[in-house]
């Protein structure tokens, strides 16, 4: 008996071949609040002070419980960005004259799983090569996209598609654009949590549409992995760089030269946090170990992490010189000298043009949090 409904579901779907979402989505009720509303009553009220990550991949049904499946993820939240139409419905969305992709809204906690990680999870549930769509849906309001809600997000979100590149797992463009969050718009409440409401459905549509073949034959075993699969820092190409970075951080990071003294922003920056590398982000010196030289560039005793910076001999001046760079970012920073206070009697003299400075009370939000201890 309970076999009736499916059928009555499957057979006219059957006969229509591939569908999308915009074909099979229940009528928007005439109730429906304005998207503000839908957010605040989508949320639960314990993820106010957790980050949160915004993507597009497509049907929101997919992507939305694909990142359900994460520990750390609170809660996810279907929607639209990218366009420039406010509250907009979903009839108005999936006719593609709004500008706005089907988005999702991740909640989650960055102490559980960080936003790399996001990241690494979003490129293996996604067709990043498809420019005109994603699988069965068609138009531009089903392209890919990652929105970034600050620098380091988008930093961290160029540094995931460069090792994606990079990997050599897609044989073709990787288009997927990485773009500022602007706003975004909760879909309508029958859109939240679909593949729950209506699970049958569901499945069909996901079967149906091939992204999940799709996923199959390029990731296998790789595709819910728990553990990132694209690692490593990957430095830009010449060209990126050079839209990367000021002239200045330029001429510092790549063709080592040296910023002018007492006129950088960290010669003097008292306040309590960690420095770490402009472009690769790995964590190289801490305001603990600061001190003023009287030099007018920062300085400090040691290394926060030793092993994120190589030195090697520099004999471009009459006596030799001892330069450090950074391991993975393979980026100049500056030198080392002799002539430092103790404990160590060394003087780590950088360049604030090849350093970020993360402030204590960034330091969690930014993936730094196991640094959070040292100014406790």
């Amino acid at each position: 008996m309970r076999l009736a409904p499916l059928a009555t579901l499957l057979v006219p779907l059957l006969a229509a071949g591939p569908v999308s979402p915009r074909e099979y989505a229940p009528e928007r009720g005439a109730a429906d609040p304005p998207a503000a509303e839908r957010e605040s009553a989508a949320t639960p009220p314990d993820t106010a002070t957790r980050a949160t990550a915004t993507f597009a991949g497509g049907c929101f049904w997919c992507t939305e419980s694909d990142f359900e499946k994460l520990d750390g993820v609170a809660d996810v939240i279907s929607g639209y960005a990218g366009g420039d139409v406010p509250d907009p419905t979903y009839e108005q969305v999936s006719s593609g004259a709004t500008g706005h992709l089907e988005s999702i809204r991740v909640h989650y906690d960055p102490e559980v799983v960080s936003y790399e990680f996001l990241l690494d999870w979003f490129w293996r549930h996604v067709d990043p090569t498809d420019a005109g769509g994603s699988f069965v849906d068609r138009g531009r309001q089903y392209t890919s996209a990652i929105f970034y809600e600050s620098e380091e997000q988008r930093r961290l979100a160029e540094g995931s598609k460069r090792r994606l590149e990079a990997s050599g797992v897609f044989d073709r463009p990787i288009v997927t654009g990485i773009r500022p969050l602007e706003a975004f718009y909760p879909a309508e409440d029958y859109h939240q949590d679909y593949h729950r409401t209506h699970a049958v459905r569901y499945r069909f549509y996901r079967w149906n549409s091939g992204r999940d073949a799709f996923l199959d034959r390029v990731w296998g075993d790789r595709r819910d992995a728990r553990t990132a699969v694209l690692q490593g820092y990957v430095k830009p190409s010449e060209a990126v760089l050079r839209e990367l970075l000021t002239p200045l951080q330029y001429e510092v990071t790549q063709e080592e030269g040296t910023e002018p003294a007492f006129d950088n922003p960290y010669w003097d920056n008292e306040e309590e946090g960690i420095y770490v590398d402009v472009l690769s982000g790995e964590p190289l010196f801490s305001s603990r170990d600061k001190y003023e030289s009287g030099t007018g560039w920062p300085s400090f005793t040691r290394p926060l992490e030793p092993g994120n910076v190589v030195t090697r001999k520099d004999y471009r001046l009459i006596l030799p010189r001892t330069e450090v760079r950074s391991r993975a970012g393979d980026n100049h920073l500056g030198h080392v000298f002799g002539d430092g206070p103790e404990p160590t009697g060394r003087r780590w003299c950088m360049n604030s043009a090849a350093l970020r400075f993360v402030p204590r009370e960034r330091l969690e939000e930014e993936g730094y949090g196991r640094y959070a201890a040292l100014f406790e």
